[in-house]
């Protein structure tokens, strides 16, 4: 890549990162939510509706631990590795000093959320008294990108795991928008995730252009391997198993009769997550391999119209 192609950020982080401009939140004791109900399944249930209205805030509280559990598991396992590795050129690709100091920012920036997040846990642990119960180790992206890999020549790891990479960041900077704009939910909670999008779309933008240099030069039979590649990384991608589990555990921890209990288990395994153009999810991803120029080749096109095909396929099957 050469150092003329590639256009840094860094001046606007020295102005505007909210790691450098923001004071510590606080969470309040008031009556807003503390998690958004339209993103828990489970509280929305018919059986929930009718008989278990008390645990609400019970599984609200424990739905935000978990969404501040992926963040740190993101952000730290998986965007921090990636940034890291390029910042101290220890990526297979060549990048830039600029890009190098640039990749440090967002290191920066990602640990500094996962530090804002667990002092977020930790406050709202001393407000309820109440403890997280047993948080999954992983995230959709954990188990994503190892199995793109175990399909990827050894030459493409680093590209398949940046490209991955900032699948997720384009995805997560949607979602993130969507929380921040929630007027249920408690101010300060929805501060912080105006702070964090305040990064986050930086970031996007900054991985978005890697991809987009890094394809401008790629060959064509490695665009070709990355095509067959994507359809195995979206399948693992664009799962609710884990949340299914979380739900599930959940349930087991609510008093509620063996009748009620066995209900919510049934509506829970009936949520359906079908993967089709009209997914919200979908739409990002698509975004973004067209801005990034990876959808104009027709070996890719042809890869995610197969993949959503097929998901369609299933999700009409079910």
């Amino acid at each position: 890549m050469s150092p003329t192609d590639y256009r840094s950020f860094a001046e606007d982080w020295e102005r505007r990162a909210t790691i450098r401009t923001r004071p510590r939140r606080l969470l309040e004791n008031d009556d807003k939510l503390i998690f958004p109900l339209c993103r828990q399944p489970l509280v929305l249930s018919e059986t929930f509706l009718e008989h278990c209205s008390p645990w609400r805030d019970f599984v609200l509280l424990q739905s935000f631990y978990k969404f501040i559990n992926d963040v740190v598991i993101f952000e730290t396992e998986i965007v921090d590795k990636t940034a890291r590795s390029i910042a101290k050129n220890r990526f297979s690709l060549p990048f830039p000093l600029a890009c190098r100091i640039d990749a440090m920012t967002v290191v920066v920036d990602e640990d500094y959320h996962a530090l804002v997040a667990l002092d977020f846990l930790q406050q709202a642990v001393h407000m309820t008294g109440v403890q997280p119960l047993e948080l999954p180790r992983q995230i959709e992206l954990s188990r994503a990108l190892p199995a793109a890999h175990a399909h990827t020549p050894a030459h493409l790891h680093d590209v398949v795991e940046l490209i991955a990479v900032a699948i997720a960041e384009n995805t997560v900077t949607q979602d993130v928008a969507a929380f921040s704009k929630d007027d249920s939910v408690k101010q300060s909670i929805r501060g912080l995730m105006a702070d964090h999008l305040f990064d986050e779309g930086r970031h996007a933008q900054f991985w978005a252009q890697l991809v987009r240099l890094y394809w401008q030069a790629a060959s064509p039979e490695d665009r070709d391997s990355i095509a067959e590649i994507l359809p195995i990384f979206l399948a693992h991608y664009l799962t609710n198993d884990l949340q299914k589990g979380f739900d599930l555990l959940l349930i087991e921890h609510m008093d509620v009769g063996a009748d009620v209990r066995l209900a919510l288990r049934h509506e829970i395994e009936a949520v359906d997550f079908p993967i089709t153009r009209q997914h919200p999810l979908v739409g990002n991803i698509m975004n973004f391999l067209h801005h990034s120029g990876m959808l104009q080749t027709p070996s890719v096109a042809l890869a995610l119209d197969g993949y959503l095909a097929q998901a369609g396929r299933s999700a009409c099957s079910v």
